[in-house]
């Protein structure tokens, strides 16, 4: 007989074997079982005793002697939906201690840099703040330059539908040379503000920031995109771009 539906259902081969064996002889002492199951005798009184703790098998002493009998087959689902009510059990208590375990985590983590490369490199950093961003929580952008690709433009209006949709806000502010029609486009989006820098800075590099993360590209034919995770070095790059947005004004 095929034991592997057995040990799918959480019992070991030793366990299956003696508990098929148990079935065939009937109420028995170890030594049948044991040359039945094809098991060694030094371990069959613990495969009897996890089988007891499972329900499945149970015995009676007869003149000081144990004569062990196999459960009625249907106490394997028995043992099955009371495994499966454990499980449940414990998933509720691990996602019950998951806010503090990924506070340990965060409390530990390191200043990790990664670098990207290209447009898709560019695309899969900024992806990142549906990863940590919840709804009514915001990022930044700074110093947005004033020319980009087509096709750059046709995937931030896509991704400010989807930004909208998720309750995430964003702060954008642009270079003074950006044509007016781009930022009439972004402030047409729900929770988007965008604006003018106040004052105008000539710099390849625009920065973007969240939570603890804060990323520096570098606009060229081939984008290079550096993401920093680090909880000050955020906060230093929040404050710089609060300057800039208490001086610029509403578009």
């Amino acid at each position: 007989m095929d034991i592997r539906a057995l040990q799918d259902a959480g019992l070991t081969e030793g366990e299956s074997k003696v508990y098929l064996a148990l079935l065939e002889i009937g109420s028995s002492t170890t030594g049948p079982i044991t040359e039945k199951a094809g098991v060694a005798k030094s371990i069959i009184h613990q495969l009897l005793e996890k089988l007891m703790q499972k329900g499945l098998v149970s015995y009676i002493t007869k003149e000081k002697t144990k004569y062990y009998q196999a459960s009625d087959p249907h106490k394997i689902v028995d043992y099955i939906e009371e495994n499966e009510k454990k499980i449940q059990e414990n998933k509720k208590k691990v996602e019950n201690l998951l806010p503090s375990l990924l506070a340990k985590q965060n409390s530990s983590e390191k200043q990790t840099a990664t670098i990207y490369e290209g447009f898709k490199g560019m695309i899969t950093v900024h992806e990142h703040t549906y990863d940590k961003l919840k709804s009514g929580e915001e990022f930044f952008y700074l110093g947005i330059q004033p020319e980009q690709p087509e096709h750059f433009h046709l995937y931030w209006q896509r991704d400010h539908l989807r930004r909208a949709k998720a309750g995430i806000h964003c702060k954008l502010l642009f270079h003074p040379d950006t044509d007016s029609k781009i930022l009439k486009n972004r402030n047409s989006y729900k929770l988007c503000d965008a604006r003018y820098m106040p004052i105008k800075i000539n710099t390849p590099a625009w920065i973007m920031g969240y939570k603890d993360v804060t990323v520096i590209g570098f606009p060229s034919s081939s984008p290079i995109t550096l993401e920093i995770i680090n909880k000050e070095i955020a906060d230093s790059f929040r404050a710089y771009f609060e300057e800039f947005w208490n001086k610029s004004k509403p578009f």
